[in-house]
């Protein structure tokens, strides 16, 4: 069992520590030069845009999975060391109900807080793998107006980000308070 967390835990620090751009040139060169499953890039409309969309999406995921299994394992395993946590064990609670009500409810501020750099990211895409797949968004958009020395767009790419994180940040305290019943707004 040691072993294996080891094993897991050093493949997850050398998943984070590789660059997302040999991913995206790796996963480019093995799926669909040397398999031929997708297209390398470029993109369609309609129905055609899902073949277009598999390699980015897959290129995103498996970039990530390295820290997002490092950040949750740490939070779920720093609460599940704490002392409410080992009296819900003594009074003879299930693990499944210690782990829904007890571990999970309180390691989703973290989460929530972890999820609200992810937002502004899901309406600009990243500038990268779109450039690399030549997929039209708000993310190539600015890397041409980047190329094209257009600040005015550049500027306007900016306040949008710094409006969606903002928006974020306002969401993430209204959950908060969904999630925490300690954190309430005061009347």
């Amino acid at each position: 069992m040691l072993i294996s967390i080891t094993v897991s835990v050093v493949i997850c620090v050398f998943m984070m520590s590789v660059s997302s751009l040999f991913y995206i040139i790796g996963g480019q060169y093995l799926i669909s030069k040397l398999l031929h499953l997708v297209p390398i890039s470029g993109y369609n409309t309609g129905v055609e845009a899902f073949k277009f969309l598999i390699l980015p999406v897959l290129i995103g995921v498996i970039g990530g999975i390295g820290s997002g299994t490092r950040w949750y394992r740490t939070i779920f395993l720093e609460e599940g060391s704490k002392d409410y946590v080992r009296t819900a064990r003594a009074k003879g609670l299930s693990e499944r109900l210690i782990s829904y009500r007890h571990i999970l409810r309180n390691a989703l501020i973290p989460i929530l807080t972890g999820v609200v750099v992810i937002l502004p990211l899901l309406f600009l895409g990243s500038l990268i793998t779109e450039s690399f797949f030549s997929i039209p968004g708000l993310g190539s958009y600015t890397i041409d107006a980047i190329n094209r020395q257009d600040f005015a767009i550049v500027r306007t790419m900016v306040f949008l980000g710094s409006f969606l994180y903002i928006i974020g940040l306002i969401l993430t305290d209204i959950s908060y308070t969904l999630v925490d019943p300690r954190v309430r707004l005061e009347s």
